[in-house]
């Protein structure tokens, strides 16, 4: 929970010109697989270079595209996207299914990596979310996508005929969990709330009807094996935050995505109870107002409330996020 609510500058990605507004793919993490990934793509073009690189790529022009589709050049075996606003890092390049000439793409500079999900792509042009749905770390995908499909909007923006197909590779070079992994903790729960989780991970925080704690309260709840955080680092996280007293959710990321903090721009309460804690872990932090928001309370907290905040800890220092 950040001290202030300004927002973070406005990050462009490396092609402005794509633009949409559907929503997100819909799928099932449990059930998740790659069946509908069409084969016979590899017939349309050369393609060489490691995922993560910018590819060498000789395509077979012209293309029809009556249809989209979409395959797998190369299937990585890493951790899938099972959820629509999972975080990741994609790097992509656009081809011009006419001429092969490239026409757009990202920078395949891990410096200048953002981070985005299935839903950022299905939000721009749709088949890329029914493409990278379920997609695994270390993948490449070929996505070959009709005029239509595409979008008139981002044929324009790209300089290309309302007739053109274009094609696409979508390498998926990092995905971050969208929930802790680790090990359950025993913690002596009296006085403190009782956490439940749902199957995706989202945690649901029961106040208990006493007086609540006067100083800093933290449980490692899931203790994970990855890196420690330290109190200058940023993370990404997935929290819930509740208030003591009304035990009601005042802010959330599990519908909006993870959420990218800077350890130095947060409560001190926050703070505290994430350093030395690591990666893949989930913590329990009771906040006491003087380390929380004060006198001054902030939005839907009110003035000297205790806070309770349920942290999955998924990663430090990632890419930022390209929907800031």
């Amino acid at each position: 929970m950040r001290k202030s609510s300004a927002a973070l500058a406005t990050l462009a990605l490396a092609v402005v010109a794509l633009t949409g507004c559907t929503a997100g793919p819909s799928f099932d993490g449990a059930a998740c697989d790659r069946a509908a990934a069409t084969s016979g793509l590899e017939d349309l073009a050369n393609v060489s270079g490691a995922v993560g690189d910018e590819p060498d790529v000789e395509l077979f022009t012209p293309v029809g595209a009556g249809e989209s589709a979409f395959g797998d050049v190369v299937v990585g075996d890493g951790r899938a996207l099972t959820s629509p606003n999972q975080s990741a890092v994609f790097e992509f390049s656009l081809f011009s299914g006419k001429t092969g000439e490239p026409v757009g793409g990202t920078a395949y500079d891990e410096d200048r990596a953002q981070l985005g999900s299935v839903e950022y792509w299905a939000q721009t042009v749709p088949v890329f979310g029914e493409a990278l749905k379920c997609a695994t770390e270390g993948s490449r995908v070929m996505i070959l996508v009709s005029p239509e499909d595409f979008g008139a909007q981002n044929l324009s923006g790209f300089g290309l005929d309302a007739d053109e197909p274009v094609v696409a590779l979508f390498d998926v070079v990092d995905v971050f969990p969208t929930k802790a992994e680790g090990a359950l903790q025993f913690n002596d729960a009296a006085g403190m709330p009782t956490v439940v989780r749902a199957p995706d991970g989202r945690p649901g925080i029961i106040v208990p009807d006493k007086a609540a704690p006067t100083e800093l309260e933290v449980q490692t709840l899931i203790k994970g094996d990855g890196a420690t955080v330290s109190e200058d680092d940023t993370v990404l996280v997935n929290y819930t935050g509740v208030t003591w007293a009304d035990r009601t959710v005042f802010d959330s990321s599990w519908d909006r995505g993870a959420a990218t903090f800077d350890m130095s721009n947060l409560i001190p309460g926050f703070t505290q109870g994430l350093t030395g804690q690591t990666v893949g872990s989930q913590v329990l932090i009771v906040v006491p107002p003087e380390l929380g928001y004060g006198e001054q309370g902030s939005g839907a907290v009110p003035a000297n409330a205790t806070l309770v905040f349920v942290v999955d800890i998924l990663g430090i220092d990632p890419p930022v996020s390209a929907r800031q």
